[in-house]
């Protein structure tokens, strides 16, 4: 758990490589290398060069704007910024939900999760596993696999269809709703809503696991191959459930290292900080988390479907928990590393979303009335969610006059973003050593990018300045006085 290749001993001299932007990802990134005359790699970055700045522009508006507002951080997962807001928003107004706002996010969540890793699967990643690599650009895209694979081109197209259409009947819009306010929701679902989705429910349940049975075929046929492609251990973190289940809304946080090892578990997110810092690098706008306990070198890990099924001890619906207990006994047992093995876990997880929505449009509360609960306010608030690229982090500070006066937005792909780079070094390493450099080559570093679904776009929010926070401990190992540097420059004791 190394940063070989991240910056070269000696750049000057070395020619330079860049592949920008980086294709079929959302938002806009790119890799540059610096290569020897012979063609080997001496760095190998992945770059974020787009800045969004929302930390920023949303201090001084009313709490209850920011989880309409922060949806446009994304058009793919606007759900997921709503949702983590909304959570966040639930501790400033002290609410506990009432059973009927909580299945109705719980449901719209899951519409997300469903439409957005269909849209990555079929339209982003499929064109790659389906005619390889290398094989030619032109073909390489989803008109291509609609042409060669229509029925295939055909069910990602509807499973998303779906998705958005769970999305706008529980929020009102298939892109930037505001179903989800702070407290609870403004909305429940009628019995006609309910109805339209329950006719094409066991249609999306037989896709799904047609999605699962494609990726399970594509990948054993090749194991060698895609379990070696990019591949480098790494600690995973995600939400549990209490008993330990997935649970893509709500939970504690989970740690394990890259032996398996617990780092922590079922931890009180509203705290996240004691775990997790987060480090600036002068060559991109995204942060760099790691796990406090373990340090910057060994503290990196990954999120997202990945990190979830491996995390999880079980998945509490039926089909998707078998597909779980086969893909871990592939692994032997252990945590599977493989970079490549992101596209399993994604359409396991897309056949549990469908599951999990056909067991919800049967809970008669999803028809209740009692939408919104209020309690003692509060003027800090944390939300985390797992979105569908993984852990998603939303933290705020409001004033008296209830005014947001700091936010923190800890989104997935910055969780990933010292495993994406050392996917690219490693993929470099493998194929691009030494070899003349084709357009083939070079998508391998794309694919490795995009089997952590980034959402580069979310991702970026720092400028060169972080919080900075120092503790003063004695002889014992006792903290004895912290001092926390706002990124603003002003101090908190």
């Amino acid at each position: 758990m190394t940063f070989e290749l991240e910056t070269a001993a000696n750049p000057e001299g070395l020619k330079r490589v860049v592949i920008e932007p980086v294709s079929r990802v959302e938002g806009h990134g790119k890799v540059t290398l610096l290569l020897d005359d012979d063609n080997r790699v001496h760095q190998a970055r992945f770059h974020i060069v787009e800045f969004r700045g929302f930390e920023k522009f949303i201090q001084g508006r009313p709490y209850w704007e920011v989880p309409v507002i922060v949806q446009r951080l994304c058009g793919i997962c606007p759900v997921s910024h709503n949702l983590g807001a909304a959570k966040a928003m639930d501790m400033i107004v002290g609410a506990q939900l009432t059973p009927t706002a909580e299945k109705l996010r719980r449901l719209m969540h899951l519409g997300q999760v469903l439409q957005s890793h269909a849209l990555h699967f079929y339209y982003l990643a499929s064109p790659d596993l389906l005619f390889g690599f290398g094989s030619d650009v032109a073909r390489r895209n989803i008109v291509g696999v609609a042409a060669a694979y229509p029925d295939v081109a055909r069910q990602g197209v509807a499973l998303r269809k779906y998705g958005q259409e769970v999305i706008r009947l529980t929020s009102g819009k298939r892109i930037h709703g505001t179903g989800a306010i702070p407290g609870g929701v403004n909305k429940n679902l009628s019995p006609e809503e309910r109805d339209i989705l329950l006719k094409d429910i066991d249609q999306m349940i037989a896709w799904s696991r047609d999605a699962v049975e494609l990726i399970k075929k594509i990948y054993c046929d090749q194991a060698d191959f895609h379990n070696g492609f990019g591949y480098f251990k790494s600690c995973f973190m995600s939400l549990v459930r209490d008993d330990g289940a997935l649970d893509l809304y709500h939970g504690g946080l989970r740690a394990r290292d890259e032996h398996g090892q617990t780092i922590f578990d079922h931890v009180d997110y509203s705290n996240y900080w004691d775990y997790i810092h987060e480090e600036v690098r002068s060559w991109s706008y995204m942060k760099f988390p790691f796990i406090r306990s373990r340090g910057r070198e060994e503290g990196w890990y990954r999120v997202g479907p990945l990190a979830r099924i491996n995390n999880c001890d079980f998945i509490p619906t039926p089909l998707a928990e078998t597909e779980r207990k086969t893909f871990k006994a592939f692994g032997g047992g252990s945590a599977t590393q493989s970079t490549l093995a992101y596209h399993w876990a994604r359409m396991i997880e897309m056949l549990h979303c469908a599951e999990g929505i056909q067991g919800l449009l049967h809970d008669a509360d999803l028809l209740g009335t009692d939408l919104v609960s209020r309690g003692e306010r509060a003027l800090r608030g944390v939300g985390v969610i797992e979105a569908p690229r993984g852990t998603l982090i939303h933290h705020y500070r409001i004033n008296e006059d209830e005014l947001i006066v700091r936010a923190n937005l800890i989104v997935s792909t910055t969780h990933n973003n010292q495993a994406m780079n050392e996917a690219v070094r490693q993929v470099a390493l493998q194929y691009l050593d030494g070899q003349k450099l084709t357009e083939g080559l070079l998508n391998h570093i794309e694919v490795a990018i995009r089997a952590f679904d980034p959402c580069l776009s979310c991702a970026t929010h720092a400028v060169g300045k972080m919080p900075l926070e120092v503790e003063l401990v004695d002889a014992g190992g006792n903290i004895i006085d912290r001092l926390n540097k706002n990124s603003d420059g002003r101090c908190d004791a």
